[in-house]
């Protein structure tokens, strides 16, 4: 089975839920308070996020405050700064024009946030433009996700703990890795947050993945393979990203797979499910062979679509295992 999600239907939903939404509040003010946002969507997340990026544009707003003449970052200056910040939260005022894409961000970021946690998990922690994560950032950004909340909570938590002020994203990564093993991580049910979104736009699930067909004249498993397949351990491997690791010899691939290789293989492969991922890479790792790992993956795993390139990939990075 290959399932990924289509970010484009994803982003054409949440314009027809902003603005089913928008009109109907609209048609009766001419703006839209803080208070009000907050009890916009029955999905809370949805109105979190909004308000999350009202605060980050006034964060950019703020860092613009230069001066050849006055010091904005003396003490009683910046005090006076986050004063007038918290009373200008209590003033939020906009029309529907500049409203409605706000509305649809936060809608896209929360249908990503429930049918993705792993691609959003990724997206926090390795912002564009972004190389160094600052503890307090983070948990500015975690105070305004409720959905799948755990595992980024868990992480800021450890980052306190451990008085880590910085960091950057591959050390973020490999500590959510972690994190993630440690609490068995599985994202919550999708279904009570579908309804709810189904009440302002009828929602069509399936309309969320994209399906590759199989030619039905193609045999299916690595046996109907051509002998540039990565099934075979001799064959050349063509470039993906599992490409850096195929340079050294793999002995565990525990510790191997990078965090956005476990996301991408756990969402894809195994549905999902971290725990029913990381004991399929127990399993495997403890194997003598390529062969035992192939026909242990033939037997478990029947419904996987052996033409996609998450599979491929895999059984490349297995090929370096085992080679």
């Amino acid at each position: 089975m290959d399932e990924k999600i289509s970010w484009k239907a994803v982003d054409q939903y949440a314009t027809l839920y902003a603005n089913q939404l928008t009109d109907s509040f609209f048609s009766k003010k001419d703006k839209i308070r803080g208070s009000e946002i907050l009890t916009l969507s029955e999905i809370k997340q949805v109105n979190l996020f909004i308000i999350n990026d009202l605060l980050h544009v006034w964060k950019e707003e703020s860092q613009k405050l230069h001066s050849p003449y006055f010091d904005y970052q003396a003490k009683p200056v910046v005090e006076s700064l986050i004063q007038f910040q918290n009373t200008l939260s209590n003033h939020i005022l906009i029309n529907r024009v500049d409203f409605l894409p706000l509305l649809r961000r936060a809608t896209s970021k929360t249908l990503n946030l429930i049918l993705a946690p792993y691609d959003f998990f990724s997206e926090v922690l390795d912002e564009k433009g972004q190389d160094i994560i600052a503890t307090t950032d983070l948990r500015n950004k975690v105070k305004y996700i409720k959905i799948n909340r755990p595992p980024l909570e868990n992480l800021v938590t450890h980052l306190e703990q451990k008085r880590i002020e910085s960091l950057t994203g591959k050390e973020a990564f490999a500590l959510l890795d972690h994190i993630l093993e440690e609490v068995n991580f599985t994202p919550e049910d999708i279904e009570p947050y579908l309804e709810s979104f189904n009440k302002i736009v009828p929602l069509n699930l399936d309309k969320f993945y994209e399906h590759k067909s199989q030619p039905s004249t193609q045999q299916k498993g690595p046996e109907a393979k051509s002998t540039t397949s990565p099934v075979n351990p001799s064959a050349e491997a063509k470039p993906t990203l599992a490409e850096d690791l195929a340079k050294k010899k793999i002995t565990r691939l525990k510790e191997s797979l990078t965090i956005n290789q476990k996301f991408m293989f756990t969402k894809i492969l195994f549905h999902g499910d971290f725990e029913i991922f990381t004991e399929a890479i127990d399993k495997i790792d403890r194997f003598d062979n390529l062969t035992q790992a192939i026909r242990y993956l033939e037997q478990n795993y029947p419904d996987w679509d052996r033409e996609s390139e998450e599979y491929e990939e895999f059984v490349e990075i297995l090929q370096n295992r085992f080679s």
